[in-house]
């Protein structure tokens, strides 16, 4: 039986270096919407809280944990497809 293993690589085509820099763009764009969506949420959370309207709270509340868990997984987005691009390598 025959063995296939093809890797990435960097070279196979032209224009790699601008997809990464496209790429790392949008990861500063995402970080920077991530820290305007905690920001209007914690407003949001604040106006909720001493209007003592619990709707508008609670949304703030959330969006406070969406934009987080969104600058998160941002941050590791890097590291999360090397680990499943290695898991997935493995496979034999």
């Amino acid at each position: 039986m025959t063995t296939i293993d093809i890797g990435p690589n960097t070279t196979g085509l032209p224009g790699i270096a601008a997809l990464e820099s496209i790429v790392g763009a949008l990861l500063t764009f995402g970080l920077i919407a991530a820290v305007a969506g905690i920001a209007l949420s914690a407003i949001a959370w604040a106006v909720g809280s001493h209007s003592s309207n619990p709707h508008v709270a609670g949304r703030g509340k959330s969006g406070v944990l969406v934009s987080a868990g969104a600058a998160m997984l941002i941050g590791a987005a890097n590291t999360l497809v090397t680990f499943f691009s290695n898991a997935g390598g493995a496979v034999r």
